[in-house]
Formats: C-alpha cells, structure tokens, sequence
C-alpha cells in the first residue's frame, strides 16, 4: 500500500509500516486468531469517521451530530442480525474481553458462579483465569477434556452443572479443535436454570460461512470478536435474545464502554456485508479442508495432533510428546524463518504456560490468501524442515528463502 502522507509527515512510523507489510507478503501466517482483511475494510478503518463521538445508540445519542453515524451502526447491526439469526445485536465492544465483561456484568452478580471450560485446556483467559476479571469477580466452576481422549465429554459437563448449579454456563474456546455441542449446553443448562453464554470468537466465521452450527438461536447470548475466522477489523460484538437486549447494551455502555469507534462500527458493516456473500460459505470450507490437511501432513512425518484431528480452523500439536521439542522453541525457531505460529498448552501439560509442549496452528489467514490443500503438504514440509533443523544458522537461511518464495505466491488482500 501506498502511504504518501505519513511517508512524508512521520518517515519513521512509515518505515515500520512498510517493515511490518513485508513481513507480512513474505511470511507463512498460522496464528489461529489472525488474518487479512480487505482493502474495504482497511480503507473504513482510516476514515473520517473516526472524528466522530456518538455514546449511546442510534437515535439515543448523549452528542449531537450523530445522525449519520447512527446510520452506519444500525446497518452493521441489520447485517450481524441477517448473518447470524440473531434476535438483537450490539456492535460497540471493542474487543473480546471487555464484550465478555459486558455480558457478566448484564446477566450476573459479583460473585456468582460460572461453569466455564478450563484455560489450560483450551479455553479463554475471560473464561475463568484466576489473573483475569472473571476468575476474580465471579466463581468459576471449571470443565475440562479427557485425559484419554482430549475431548470433552458432555456427561462429565452435565455431572458438575447438575452438581454445582452454576447461573451461567460459558461454551467457547481459544484452544480446541473440536466442534462445541450447543444443544446440549442449552439442555444442560435448561435442566439448572442457568443462562447459556456462547463464546464463538475463533469459529464466528465458520458459523457465518455455515460450516459449523450457530448457537445463536439456542444460546441466551453469545459473543464474538470480528477478526479471526469472521475476517473484519480488530473489535467485538454481542448476540442475544431480546430479553436480554436491555440489560447487555446498558452493560456494554455506560457499563465498561464509553463512545463506540464509528470508523470500526464502519469496517465491521463492511465485514458483514461480505460474509453475506456466497463466496465467503467457499472461504469457510476451505479453512477447515486446509486445517485437516495440514493435520494430516504434520501427523505424516510424526507430529502428534491433540485429540487425533480438527473440526475447525486450528489444531494443537504436541512437539514436546513427539519431538522433544518445547512449543517456545518451535515458536523462536519458525518466527526466525517466517512462519508465525504461537506456543500453547496442550491439556494435561506438564510443562509450564510460557514453555510449554504445544504449538496452535490455524488456516484462516493462509486461506485467504488462496492456499488450498495441496499447499498444505508443503507448509508441513518447511515447518519440520526448520524444526529438525533449528540448530543450523546456515540451513534456517535457505528455509527462510523458501518460505519467503513460497508466500510470494499468494497475494495479502487488501495490500496487493
């Protein structure tokens, strides 16, 4: 992309942007929650609507001059509506974790329980960690996988639920590649009394693109970021029963938030406008057809995936079981070739969180940028290339230039 006014007012910040789009055309990006968004949604995000302070909603404005900005919002709220079936939407969170804030904050008290899927096994920080707001604020109830399988096993859900009565139950994931049972959340929950929390950030696309059930219409109320899978700007938003529509908007302004971005509100209308095109059910499909395709290329040359496979869009490999390798190792290893991926846990790890066994691996920004199966083949080729490798300067460089040739093959949407 060209940037002639910040070339020419601010050289060094232009100069790390320029830095930052080269590693990106010629970088192998596999962070599960990453990926590139259009030129469409680039260009909303540096508009003049970033000018514009609108607290409240549309038509309930504390500023004037809104009239136009309500516009935008309430059309990024028809979309997400159409998109994911959904009773009322609320487009303001700005990201992932304060959106979760807002939803225990509308449904809950200080203090009351939550039955939420364990950190170290695949779940989220706003899930239950005891450093983070919702392991301090609430009681959490942890579910785990099986040790054998590294599935969770929904009986053993339903066993602590009924045992714990928790208020509400949280169904989402950071770190799991197998589809989530929405139906039985919801019945298990029905049995309690209990509100029904979907977290949906990592698979909002697959949903969308309708690869994956929606729990929308089962779920009291669900959240989602806009980037990963879904393929829209850094933010969030909020799903829910109309019951419900009350409590989460006053939760999310004035309880956590103050003024929405508008610019952001812009960009993710945008997102949704092209997930409602048939193109993006393909885009979906494909994200899942090159994650099992990678899975199968990785356990070919004897890396160990997690739980057998994927589902989704991601997968955890077990280096430190397979290959006596550490996940921070393989993490240093293959930025210094140019393929981003990140160290993770695998359940039951006995390493510890910032050294642990595993690595997270995930197609959505590959496929976007038109990788297919087959390439798949090849991405595994140079990750056990450097991996078996990381020792030796000299080959780490001719892998570099490899992986580098191999990028240059796709085009990065949105900057070429």
């Amino acid at each position: 992309m060209i940037y002639p006014t910040i070339q020419t007012e601010d050289p060094a910040v232009y100069e790390i942007m320029k830095r930052e789009e080269q590693r990106q055309k010629e970088g192998i990006e596999l962070i599960a929650s990453e990926n590139y968004v259009s030129r469409a949604v680039l260009e909303a995000m540096g508009s003049t609507l970033t000018n514009k302070y609108s607290e409240g909603y549309p038509g309930k404005r504390y500023y004037g001059g809104n009239e136009i900005i309500d516009q935008v919002e309430s059309l990024a709220v028809e979309r997400a509506k159409q998109l994911f079936n959904a009773e009322h939407v609320n487009v303001q969170p700005l990201s992932g974790s304060p959106a979760n804030l807002a939803v225990y904050m509308g449904l809950l008290n200080p203090g009351d329980k939550v039955l939420g899927f364990s950190l170290d096994q695949g779940g989220h920080l706003s899930h239950g960690h005891p450093l983070n707001f919702s392991g301090k604020l609430y009681t959490i109830i942890p579910y785990f996988a099986e040790k054998e399988t590294e599935v969770i096993d929904m009986d053993k859900v339903e066993e602590i639920a009924l045992r714990e009565k928790p208020k509400m139950i949280l169904a989402g994931f950071s770190a799991y590649s197998r589809d989530f049972d929405w139906k039985r959340f919801k019945a298990i929950a029905d049995k309690i009394g209990a509100f029904t929390f979907a977290d949906i950030a990592h698979v909002a696309g697959l949903i969308a693109g309708k690869q994956l059930e929606n729990p929308v219409p089962y779920f009291d109320v669900v959240s989602t970021t806009t980037h990963k899978t879904l393929r829209g700007p850094r933010g969030a938003m909020i799903m829910c029963k109309e019951q419900f529509a009350s409590a989460i908007d006053k939760a999310v302004f004035p309880g956590v938030q103050g003024g929405p971005h508008d610019h952001i509100n812009a960009a993710k209308a945008i997102a949704y406008g092209e997930a409602l095109k048939p193109e993006f059910t393909n885009y979906a499909a494909q994200i899942i057809k090159n994650a099992r395709a990678l899975a199968t290329a990785l356990q070919g040359k004897g890396y160990r995936i997690v739980s057998g496979g994927t589902d989704n869009h991601l997968m955890l490999v077990d280096l430190f079981g397979s290959k006596q390798i550490t996940g921070k190792e393989a993490e240093k290893c293959l930025e210094h070739v140019g393929i981003s991926i990140n160290k993770n846990m695998i359940p039951f790890d006995p390493r510890k969180p910032m050294d642990p066994s595993g690595i997270r691996v995930g197609t959505p920004a590959v496929t976007t940028r038109g990788c297919m199966e087959k390439d798949m083949q090849t991405v595994a080729d140079l990750m056990d290339e450097a991996l078996m490798n990381r020792s030796d300067e000299n080959k780490l460089t001719e892998i570099k230039e490899k992986v580098k040739q191999f990028a240059l093959r796709f085009p990065v949407p949105g900057v070429e």
